[in-house]
């Protein structure tokens, strides 16, 4: 599948050839019982989102094929609903490389290798009851307030009472250490993708670390232990470094929000702040969403629609957008890989992030373009 938007570069084509596609069939579910099997022979046969999931599915299986370095950026409540597990699993497969999350994904990933637990309840209750008991909800999903969400609160504390905050630290630091601690103390460290990130040395990124229970958090230590270095500009250069170094980028999008743009931003870090012209766009995305463009927020912008700002290298081809809940879809996506692609060897990208920044910042003070842009207010070179 070419993943190319129908009508461009068309004008003046005939009937015939308008009609060439494929011929639409009544679906046969017997003999695809698979998820896979599902997704290529019924999905793939039919239209609309159905047909946009399969697509998506080629498309992240071509990103693995062709050893992409691959992001996932993860918006929406997913670590309530149970995708821990899912982000795991393609971890230690080797198809995610790093990672860009709302900082309340991982905050919630937190709860259930320490054995606090979330339940499912329902969207049709009376929150002023819920309150008054001390349940918080997220639709469907009820966390007790003292027994998970002040319990993990205490537990992130107690994990970073020795982690060195004196100097600047990026988030994916903050959260290696994070999930290496988890990793060797929580009694149910398997259950976390933190963790698991750690393990296989797979970057973990928040683009607003402030705005989540996490940053709540480490008000404690700055306030009553020492000042508290997070540095988000250092979480700026070291995903443009990664994006740099790779021959080949993609990235599966749950959602949009901050993390969506915090990757797609790396192309005019490059290119627009360093004058550095030799990426010129990602080469694919995914995104599984539910936001429509027309609103003009960022969450519904269209692959088209970055390519204007430089973010993907081009604006119909290797970009496919799924419109539908990404708790259905994004299962579906990730088995189909699991079932359909051999496990690749992690590329081990935390372990090499200061030899990665330390290239950018090479060439970059060796670049005539950018250095004739900055000279005059910065002593590059």
């Amino acid at each position: 599948m070419g993943h190319e938007c129908p009508g461009r570069h068309q004008a003046g084509k005939t009937g015939a050839e308008w009609l060439e596609g494929r011929s639409i069939e009544p679906l046969k579910l017997r003999g695809h019982e698979n998820v896979a099997d599902m997704i290529d022979n019924v999905f793939a046969a039919s239209g609309f989102n159905g047909r946009r999931l399969a697509e998506a599915a080629e498309l992240f299986g071509r990103m693995i094929d062709e050893d992409a370095t691959i992001a996932l950026t993860i918006a929406g409540a997913m670590t309530p609903i149970g995708m821990s597990g899912v982000f795991s699993e393609l971890i230690e497969a080797g198809f995610v490389d790093f990672i860009i999350s709302t900082g309340a994904n991982i905050y919630h990933d937190l709860h259930r290798p320490y054995e606090m637990p979330m339940v499912q309840g329902s969207p049709s209750v009376d929150d002023n009851a819920l309150a008054d008991v001390g349940v918080a909800r997220i639709y469907d999903v009820f966390i007790g307030d003292e027994d998970t969400l002040m319990a993990t609160d205490k537990a992130i504390l107690d994990a970073l009472k020795d982690f060195d905050s004196s100097k600047p630290f990026s988030t994916a630091m903050l959260h290696h250490y994070l999930g290496k601690v988890v990793q060797e103390h929580a009694p149910k460290g398997e259950k976390s993708f933190v963790a698991t990130a750690a393990e296989h040395d797979v970057p973990i990124y928040t683009s607003s670390p402030g705005d989540s229970s996490l940053g709540m958090n480490l008000i404690v230590p700055h306030l009553f232990k020492s000042e508290v270095h997070l540095n988000p500009i250092l979480d700026v250069i070291e995903t443009a470094a990664i994006v740099r170094d790779a021959d080949l980028n993609g990235v599966v999008e749950i959602g949009g929000g901050s993390p969506k743009n915090f990757y797609l931003q790396t192309q005019p870090t490059l290119h627009q702040i360093l004058a550095d012209n030799e990426k010129g766009g990602h080469d694919f995305v995914i995104q599984l969403t539910t936001d429509a463009p027309h609103w003009g927020g960022l969450s519904g912008a269209t692959p088209a629609e970055a390519r204007s700002w430089g973010k993907v290298k081009d604006a119909y081809i290797n970009n496919v957008v799924v419109y539908s809940c990404a708790s259905l879809t994004f299962p579906l996506l990730s088995q189909y890989v699991l079932s359909r692609k051999k496990p690749r060897k992690s590329k081990r990208l935390f372990a090499r992030i200061d030899e990665m920044v330390q290239s950018l910042k090479d060439v970059a003070s060796k670049n005539d373009d950018f250095k004739r842009q900055y000279q005059s207010i910065y002593n590059i070179g």
